[in-house]
């Protein structure tokens, strides 16, 4: 089953008026120290449209005043010498063979691309740029795109930029069935990774040889790119949302909480379990365990198009109202935000927490989204948090995780083998 990258850029530039250029940068690794780089990440922009995990690499596609279209991408050529090191740069019949663009050029033709683009359609009316300028911090590092639209302001201050990352997000919230089937790939390996790290667990054992247990079962499938780092939390560490030491040791009748999950050609699992390191479960562990598992399976049952993301945490919060007085929760004026405080679910795709936008939180089919409450209760050291990752369809959620093990009695029964 494959993806048709050509449709997607298609549907991307059908509605813009020329004369128009967009332009979309795979990445370069920033260097790390002395002469290492930090390990290369691809834009998923670009991944997106092209299917070339590669960087530095340029996509371009133009209009022209008249309507007539055309996409080019822009690669290193190929260095003999550096191939010897460091390996060979893509070649042009590899970047079509993928991408399927036809019309491949080199880097330092790109600048005066650009400059031809613009003369030819000058005075054809307002010259616009689209890129991607998202920043998620205000003290972000510049991107490649932010850089290349400084010199689009200096070189043509007529022309205009505009942002195309909302248009790039509406594609991609709604996955086609070759990305989900990716999807599943990488839930059947962070299966095997989990049962593999539950099966190790012993108690005494440090979070950092438990994070290796997960990795070492996934490298044994050939499996090497994570979609997040790893959160491995015994105990009380557990209470802490992104807690990411990962290396003390877990005590005799003590929880681990993991968040972790295998991506598949950079479609990403997101898996929250949480499991007793000496394999049985105490009565309270069992106790608060099973009001989050109750609460996970509501939503999952719920979910369907046209609610909220908002709609799902407002049904886990109204749960817990009803149900932690039942376990000796909401004393003393608190509330449930005291013992949850996160929300229920994010859009997951080649992004561990894809790319969203507020007016397409609403549910429609196509989406996939994790289903993650949790119960923190720091003073008993207790922290609890199940997550799945779900497919919305027009009738019901399908829960792409549900062969990874999650009941009481499942997972006891896993480790006491």
């Amino acid at each position: 089953m494959n993806i048709h990258f050509q449709e997607r850029r298609q549907q991307l530039l059908c509605d813009k008026k020329g004369p128009c250029m967009l332009v979309i940068f795979s990445g370069k690794a920033p260097m790390r120290s002395a002469d290492e780089a930090y390990p290369f990440v691809v834009d998923r922009d670009f991944y997106y449209l092209t299917g070339i995990d590669r960087e530095n690499m340029i996509l371009v596609m133009t209009k022209d005043y008249a309507g007539n279209q055309a996409e080019m991408l822009y690669i290193e050529p190929y260095d003999e010498f550096k191939a010897k090191w460091v390996g060979g740069r893509m070649k042009a019949d590899e970047a079509t063979a993928i991408s399927e663009i036809q019309d491949i050029r080199y880097l330092e033709d790109f600048d005066s691309a650009v400059n031809s683009f613009v003369d030819r359609n000058r005075g054809e009316g307002k010259m616009t740029f689209y890129l991607d300028l998202w920043k998620h911090n205000a003290d972000q590092l510049p991107s490649q795109a932010h850089l290349f639209a400084q010199k689009v302001q200096a070189n043509y201050p007529a022309a205009q930029i505009d942002e195309i990352f909302g248009d790039i997000v509406k594609m991609r919230v709604v996955k086609s069935e070759a990305e989900i089937e990716k999807m599943r790939v990488a839930q059947e390996t962070t299966r095997r990774a989990i049962e593999a790290m539950m099966k190790f667990a012993y108690p005494g054992v440090n979070e950092c040889a438990l994070e290796g247990a997960f990795d070492f079962e996934l490298a044994k499938q050939g499996v090497k790119e994570h979609a997040f780092p790893s959160i491995v939390a015994g105990g009380a560490r557990a209470t802490t949302l992104h807690y990411s030491t990962n290396n003390q040791n877990v005590q005799d009748n003590e929880m681990v909480l993991i968040d972790l999950g295998s991506a598949n050609e950079h479609y990403c699992a997101d898996i929250s379990r949480t499991f007793p390191v000496n394999g049985k479960f105490t009565e309270r562990q069992k106790e608060v365990y099973n009001v989050v598992l109750a609460v996970q399976q509501l939503i999952i049952d719920s979910a369907r198009p046209g609610m909220t993301m908002l709609d799902l945490n407002n049904m886990v919060i109204e749960f817990y109202e009803k149900e932690l007085p039942k376990i000796g929760l909401l004393k003393d004026g608190k509330t449930v935000r005291d013992y949850y405080y996160h929300s229920v679910s994010h859009s997951l795709g080649l992004d561990c927490h894809d790319v969203v936008t507020p007016a397409l939180r609403t549910l429609r089919p196509g989406m996939v989204i994790t289903v993650e409450p949790g119960l923190y209760i720091a003073e008993e050291g207790i922290g609890v948090r199940i997550e799945d990752d779900i497919l919305i369809t027009e009738e019901k959620a399908i829960n792409l995780s549900e062969n990874i093990l999650k009941t009481v009695e499942d997972i006891e029964a896993l480790m006491k083998k």
